[in-house]
């Protein structure tokens, strides 16, 4: 290891002093005039798992659907996954060191990983489209050197993009082409072949309205449409050419708020969906003919998705285990219809995508969404060699139809991360094939009435859950005090969980009507501000 160049590049990126940043699913998320130490050193640190896994790694400089001023720095392990747990951890002690001891914990990385210092290193980068990003890729680019690493600048692309690159680039293109063309050849194909019996038989037009955030998924939707039938109908709001990132749209605000993002007039019944600053995150939406707003989120989504992925299995009649994973934010209704009505089995874990990934993976097909439209759909080997099977195969023509739109489905699909792009290819294809409309597929079932609140607490580790964040261990008396107010109210449910980068504690309730959601809240944010040490101003009634 060059200690000059590690030193020498160090001195440019000095780390700002009393900060202590955590690394989680997430990656590092920060004000943008905090993190060039950070990006640094992840620069640095991406070149040794490089090495260690002999593959190519990703960098991607992004805060997803945090404000403009934000940025932060994920990196991408070589199928396109998230970083290793043990790499979490490694990059928090490198990003927290003093200057002096940089040197030192990238010294006991390599002993610890085995990392062989001789080993080339490729790393590939990609960046949202936030002012900081371009000076903070300079900042990458400079760990990357200090090490020795080589690297590609895939410049401006969404995050999944940049998943879907390095998939394929340690696949050696058995994934897909390693080229943002080749994602987009990919993907297009697929969503043609499962719509073209559909379109060509004399199926009308679909338009769809997009609110891209004012971030980087409008660019590359406008460059992606030359690539889609004409029936698909898109017209893209919120393209960047004004407004900051993020602000008064965005999937995060139309979830969070409820309402239609800035920008985009919703005419009755109109179909609408939003992606996030990254366009990892897509939630679908309307407007009633009495100007109702109806949000139809991941959980809907999940739901739409295994239904028609557990009717074709029916058809295919193969035996193959279909398992759709929540977390405790999936709303009562939604795992009633799948478990009573749909039949299929579903599993909760704790909120984190790493979390939900990492179960879906134990089944022949996997459908995993959280309430905030992060998620996709993934399919074993075992499962995917016996569907294409099935589609060159099988003589009964029925079936092999059925198999071929499995085939279709695991093409349109991105399984290396949610991609609000595939996702929204994904879910269009679903409603022209079945011949939904958006009002129907809200129908399918109703929502509970639900309410998120946030309490200010002084230290949120004072809070420690289990049961998949379903139930309150400490401080105690804290779940008890909830289970007490759960009797008052039908159809009741809460829970209580701490953020995972602030101290704040949210607080999450369902009843049977919205009035009773918003005081069941309440009176638990209450509990937690008595019991878990609130600061500030005690929660009023909503």
């Amino acid at each position: 290891m060059d200690l000059g160049a590690v030193t020498k590049f160090s001195a440019l990126h000095a780390k700002p002093d009393g900060l202590i940043l955590q690394y989680g699913t997430a990656g590092f998320r920060a004000k943008a005039a905090f993190l060039d130490h950070a990006i640094y050193r992840m620069g640095m640190l991406a070149v040794l798992r490089s090495k260690q896994k002999k593959a190519t790694i990703g960098i991607m400089i992004t805060a997803s659907h945090n404000p403009e001023e934000d940025n932060g720095v994920k990196l991408i392990d070589p199928l396109g996954e998230m970083l290793a747990v043990s790499w979490e951890e490694h990059a928090t002690r490198l990003a927290n060191a003093e200057e002096q001891n940089v040197h030192t914990v990238l010294t006991e990385i390599c002993h610890l990983e085995d990392v062989t210092l001789q080993q080339e290193a490729m790393i590939i980068i990609g960046r949202d489209t936030r002012p900081s990003s371009e000076k903070l890729l300079q900042s990458v680019i400079d760990g990357v050197t200090a090490l020795g690493g080589q690297y590609h600048d895939f410049g401006l692309v969404t995050t999944p993009q940049l998943h879907y690159l390095v998939c394929c680039q340690n696949t050696n293109g058995q994934y897909g082409k390693a080229t943002i063309e080749g994602y987009y050849q990919k993907l297009s194909k697929a969503f043609v072949d499962l719509t073209k019996q559909t379109f060509s038989s004399g199926h009308k037009n679909r338009a769809l309205k997009i609110d891209c955030a004012s971030g980087v998924g409008a660019l590359k939707l406008k460059e992606m449409e030359g690539y889609l039938p004409q029936e698909l109908s898109l017209h893209i709001f919120n393209d960047g050419t004004k407004g900051k990132l993020n602000d008064l749209c965005g999937a995060d605000y139309v979830k969070t708020h409820q309402k239609p993002p800035k920008g985009l007039e919703i005419k009755p019944n109109e179909r609408c969906c939003s992606f996030d600053g990254d366009a990892d995150r897509i939630v679908y939406y309307y407007n009633d003919a009495d100007g109702h707003f109806h949000l139809i989120d991941g959980d809907k989504i999940a739901t739409l998705i295994s239904s028609f992925l557990k009717e074709l299995l029916l058809e295919v009649g193969e035996n193959l285990k279909i398992g759709v994973v929540q977390t405790a934010y999936a709303n009562g209704s939604s795992t009633q219809y799948l478990e009573e009505i749909m039949k299929v089995p579903v599993y909760c874990t704790k909120t984190g995508v790493k979390h939900l990934h990492h179960k879906a993976q134990e089944f022949d097909i996997g459908v995993y969404f959280e309430s905030n439209g992060h998620g996709t759909v993934l399919f074993s080997k075992a499962a995917e060699k016996k569907i294409r099977q099935l589609a060159e195969e099988e003589t009964d023509e029925k079936i092999r139809k059925a198999a071929m739109m499995l085939e279709n489905v695991i093409d349109l699909i991105n399984q290396t991360v949610g991609d609000a792009i595939s996702d929204m290819l994904l879910i269009e294809a679903i409603l022209a094939v079945k011949g939904l409309s958006v009002q129907q597929w809200d129908a399918i079932y109703t929502d509970l009435p639900n309410r998120q609140l946030k309490v200010t607490v002084a230290d949120r580790q004072v809070i420690d859950t289990t049961d998949a964040e379903r139930r309150a261990v400490t401080p105690l008396g804290l779940q008890e005090a909830i289970d007490e107010l759960l009797k008052k109210y039908k159809l009741s449910r809460a829970f209580v969980r701490p953020s995972g980068t602030e101290d704040i504690i949210r607080v999450y309730a369902e009843a049977d009507s919205q009035v009773n959601a918003d005081r069941l809240a309440t009176e638990v944010s209450l509990a937690v501000f008595q019991l878990a040490g609130g600061v500030g101003e005690r929660p009023k009634p909503f």
